[in-house]
């Protein structure tokens, strides 16, 4: 298959290796055995495919370890990468990365700058490494410098595949990961986050109804001359039953005491 202005290239899944029944993976003709991860790529890798679940835009999905045939002699997966969803219609097959992320730990630095090459050369757009050893940082490859660019860590991550920047800090630190799945989730419109923030809307208009019916109790109560202690002032305002502020404000009008206003029968 030739692709326009990168040459020929086998298609995304004709494997060089059998996907999910060998370790194996293969770059620029070296076999690699792609091991199980322990901590703390295991971990990284858990939250990074939490984030891009929660980021990703409509028409993209969203994988972890995706085996693709790179090249002729290449054949190997990132940790997590987004793509176009469907069926490409100039290879019949699924699309290619659009970007790649690679978590970087134990794996020798040099089969990450391998990866970037060949994965940047096959047309993926973006690709990105995250060390989790030593002095954490997140870094995308230049095509340009033919090296690791390091992203500063109050950065933001943009991109077509993304449904909302993606904070560089999210992918370093676990408690900016939670908030930040949070908003990912907020900006795809998650319907149960909706529901939340539509019921939060409600009862703060409530609250804000039921402190001005509780006000206008107390001020016709002032201008009457009724006089109100302390606590019957408290008990007043820290009501929110509306339907009762509505009695309280209708036996204002006519009580000689404040304590007939919140008596019930």
């Amino acid at each position: 298959m030739r692709l326009p202005g990168r040459g020929a290239f086998p298609r995304v899944d004709d494997h060089l290796v059998e996907p999910e029944v060998t370790r194996d993976e293969i770059i620029g003709g070296r076999r690699v055995i792609a091991m199980p991860a322990n901590p703390p790529h295991a971990t990284e890798q858990s939250v990074l495919d939490s984030l891009l679940q929660s980021y990703v835009a409509p028409g993209y999905v969203t994988a972890a370890d995706l085996l693709t045939r790179i090249e002729e002699d290449s054949d190997f997966a990132s940790d997590a990468c987004t793509y176009k969803d469907g069926i490409d219609p100039a290879t019949g097959t699924r699309y290619l990365e659009e970007i790649a992320f690679e978590v970087v730990s134990e794996q020798a630095e040099r089969d990450v700058t391998e990866k970037a090459v060949r994965m940047h050369r096959r047309g993926v757009r973006r690709i990105f490494s995250i060390m989790v050893k030593g002095q954490r940082r997140v870094s995308e490859w230049s095509p340009e410098s033919q090296s690791w660019r390091p992203l500063a860590a109050d950065s933001l991550i943009e991109d077509p595949s993304l449904v909302a920047p993606l904070a560089v800090a999210a992918l370093l630190d676990a408690a900016a990961a939670k908030i930040a799945v949070v908003k990912g989730l907020a900006a795809q419109g998650n319907p149960e986050l909706q529901r939340r923030e539509a019921e939060a809307r409600s009862e703060a208009k409530a609250e804000g109804r039921a402190e001005g019916k509780a006000e206008g109790i107390l001020n016709l109560l002032t201008a009457r001359g009724v006089a109100v202690n302390e606590a019957q002032r408290q008990e007043i305002l820290r009501c929110r039953d509306l339907d009762r502020l509505d009695r309280w404000l209708v036996r204002a009008a006519f009580v000689s005491s404040a304590g007939e206003v919140t008596s019930e029968p």
